[in-house]
């Protein structure tokens, strides 16, 4: 008998439930009939902290290949809480222990980003046998080349620029899309590469607004009447940059516009007295169904997460490396952010066709 736990935390993704059930269908599939029980716990950490689960069946994984968000729900519970008792004094971590031993688990499979894997980490230090899947759509977690939720969210995000160069070309302006992701740039350097985007800000590069505009008049020039920008929603302009991470937060404390989107615009307006317009795509990233990549991304994942529990082997991300599923010790890449390097080749490649990221 294999008794396993399923939750999904921090930020919901198109791929979740087809992740789950890769895992759950590969363990059914190699073991006897009714050798195999699922509890779910519901809403992340949350619901392990509290007892809040469900038995699951066959059923429950029936149809969901193709179903985005997650059957179980998700929250986030940031890691540097999950020490500090709650408002009634309970030990969360204890009580996560707790609930597992009361199930009597073999092995608890937990699907997220970065902060969930850390606390996945935390809770195999503790000696809880845990399987952790790489969830995020900003593509970050060190260990494995593609997360699940990425490459649905690259199509979504290429998609919005996709219709904002009919609008962009008809009315002759500047248009600012501004794409997922505050501490990485995978996710608008892909998209916007497929969008065929002129400007690309990451957080990664910071821009030089100058240089920014400098690209915009060189297409005016040319006779282009319009010009994109992919902007990541953590993109940081060189000045921002050399500040520290107290006098930054500060300065964001006072500045009049939203989001970086809006200061951009609002600067390249002031300079050339060009229209400018931004689009905020937004949580439309991270909803609809799977892409048929995130599909068989997590359901090959899913298989060797099945495969690693019915060989007892605990303690490990299931990434994928040059094409294979590779098992990956969480103490080696808990907590470590996989960055767009300025000097990738995607980046200089990019360079070359004449997409200006504004350095």
């Amino acid at each position: 008998m294999k008794r396993i736990g399923l939750l999904t935390s921090g930020g919901d993704c198109q791929a979740l439930n087809a992740a789950m059930r890769g895992v759950v269908k590969g363990l059914s599939s190699n073991l006897p009939e009714n050798e195999l029980e699922v509890y779910g716990f519901s809403n992340g950490y949350k619901g392990l902290i509290y007892g809040d689960y469900r038995m699951l069946t066959a059923k429950d994984f029936s149809g969901i290949l193709t179903k985005g968000g997650t059957i179980l729900g998700s929250s986030r519970q940031p890691f540097k809480m999950m020490r500090v008792p709650d408002e009634k004094g309970l030990d969360k971590v204890e009580a996560m222990k707790q609930n597992y031993y009361k199930l009597r688990l073999d092995c608890l499979v937990i699907l997220g980003g970065n902060g969930t894997q850390k606390t996945a980490n935390l809770l195999r230090e503790e000696g809880l046998n845990v399987i952790h899947l790489p969830k995020t759509i900003d593509n970050d977690i060190w260990g494995t080349d593609m997360t699940f939720g990425f490459q649905s969210a690259v199509n979504i995000a290429t998609e919005a620029i996709d219709c904002i160069h009919t609008t962009a070309s008809s009315h002759n302006r500047v248009f600012i899309v501004e794409v997922m992701g505050h501490k990485v740039g995978w996710l608008t350097l892909h998209a916007g590469i497929a969008g065929g985007a002129d400007i690309i800000l990451i957080p990664e590069i910071p821009y030089d607004i100058d240089k920014v505009i400098a690209a915009i008049n060189k297409r005016t020039q040319a006779g282009k009447g319009f010009t994109i920008l992919a902007v990541a929603e953590g993109a940081i302009s060189k000045e921002d940059a050399k500040l520290s991470k107290k006098d930054l937060k500060e300065k964001l404390k006072k500045k009049a516009h939203p989001a970086v989107s809006y200061e951009i615009a609002a600067a390249i307006q002031e300079k050339t007295g060009i229209e400018v317009r931004v689009t905020v795509p937004g949580h439309t990233q991270r909803g609809g169904s799977p892409c048929p990549y995130d599909r068989v991304l997590t359901t090959r994942l899913g298989a060797a997460a099945a495969k690693l529990i019915l060989n007892d082997e605990y303690g490990y991300m299931v990434g994928i490396v040059n094409g294979k599923t590779k098992k990956v010790p969480l103490e080696e890449v808990a907590g470590k952010l996989k960055m767009v390097s300025p000097d990738a080749q995607i980046v200089k490649e990019a360079k070359m066709t004449g997409i200006s990221f504004g350095d």
